[in-house]
Formats: structure tokens, sequence, C-alpha cells
């Protein structure tokens, strides 16, 4: 259904976006060494519902949304950063009492990172303009859409999934460390910085957007 060529174009543009790292792999990368490396898959898993989200919301024409509406996409941007930011603030919290505790990780670890990882990505607006500005040159409007969108959107949850596997492994390699109180303490207070700073650059990248498009 798919052009092979076309396909490889698109596996290999995908490829190389994945790899540069991005707020949302770091947040994978973090996930696993703060909540151990099955929270770290948990993440990841939650990242990949978030972006088959927005492939099926992108095959039901979404688009036209987001360009009559970009304020409310705007918003929910606003919204991601602070959720991030709030997470950031909890993890640099939660590092007052890591040097005096080296119980493990709890249970729910790998359901808070689930959930964390998926409000993340569904709060993200810019991975919707991503598949927009993406997908329409491997499409063949002649052909079923849906089907081709289910193709293209499995290929790179595929790749992303990869890419974001060598992560995870990073991010547990610190974990394994975290029985130590006060690497737990260091540890937990990069987390909450590295939160924080991403939450604050995604915040100053929308007011500088509303103020050059105000000029």
């Amino acid at each position: 259904m798919i052009d092979p060529a076309k396909l490889a174009t698109f596996a290999t543009v995908t490829a190389l976006v994945s790899l540069v790292p991005g707020p949302q792999m770091v947040f994978v990368m973090t996930q696993a060494a703060w909540r151990g490396p099955r929270a770290g898959a948990a993440a990841l898993a939650g990242l990949q519902l978030g972006n088959a989200t927005w492939f099926v919301l992108a095959g039901l024409g979404l688009g036209a949304l987001a360009l009559a509406w970009p304020g409310a996409f705007t918003a929910l941007t606003a919204a991601g950063a602070l959720y991030l930011g709030w997470l950031g603030l909890q993890a640099l919290r939660h590092a007052d009492h890591a040097g005096t505790s080296d119980e493990p990780a709890p249970r729910s670890a790998g359901r808070h990172a689930l959930r964390d990882s998926l409000a993340v990505s569904l709060s993200n607006p810019k991975s919707l303009i991503y598949v927009l500005a993406l997908l329409p040159p491997f499409v063949d409007a002649d052909q079923p859409v849906a089907a081709q969108l289910a193709i293209l959107g499995a290929v790179a949850i595929a790749i992303d999934v990869a890419v974001g596997t060598v992560y995870v492994v990073a991010g547990g390699g610190l974990s394994a460390a975290m029985h130590r109180p006060r690497v737990r303490l260091w540890l937990e207070r990069g987390v909450g910085t590295v939160f924080v700073v991403l939450a604050l650059t995604i915040l100053v990248s929308l007011l500088g957007g509303q103020t050059g498009s105000n000029a």
C-alpha cells in the first residue's frame, strides 16, 4: 500500500528525529533513574500511548482545528509545561528525605510513571504539529488514508520504542546506585532540576512565540 522506498525514507527521517534527545526522552530516562528501570519502561509505554493518540487525532483531521484555534493548543502546551514543572518541584521536595531513607521505590512507581508520561505527551500539541508536518509527503491520497496512517504510526512508534529503550537502560544504570542515600539525594535533585528547566524552557518558547506573533 505504501511504496517501500517512501516507507524507508520515512523510517530514516523518524529515526534521525528520535535520536535527537528531546524533553520526552529525557523524561523517560529520568523516570528510569528516579523510579527504576520498570518505571522507565512504563514511562516509555505512556509516551507511545500519547504518540498513538496524536496519530489517531491527526487522522481525524484535528490539524484543521490546530490552525483554526491555535490559542487552545498554546494553552494546552502551557498546561503541560506547568505539570512538568510541578513534577520537578515534587522531585526536589522528595530529595529532602532521600538522604535519610534507603527504602525501595513503591510498587506504584510504574503506574505513576505511565500516568505522568502519558499526561506529558498528551499535553504537548507540538506532537500533533510534528505529525502533521511529517506525514503528508508520505501519504498517497489515492489510497486508503487510515490504513497508511496506521502503518506509518506503527513504524514511528516501533522506532521510538527502540530509541527509548536505550534511554531506559541508561537511566536504569543510574538507578542501580539509588540504594546509596547520598547518590539518591543528588540524583533526585538532578531529576527535579531537569524537569523544572524543561518546563521553563517550554514556557519561555511560548512567550517568545507570542511576542513574535504580536510584533
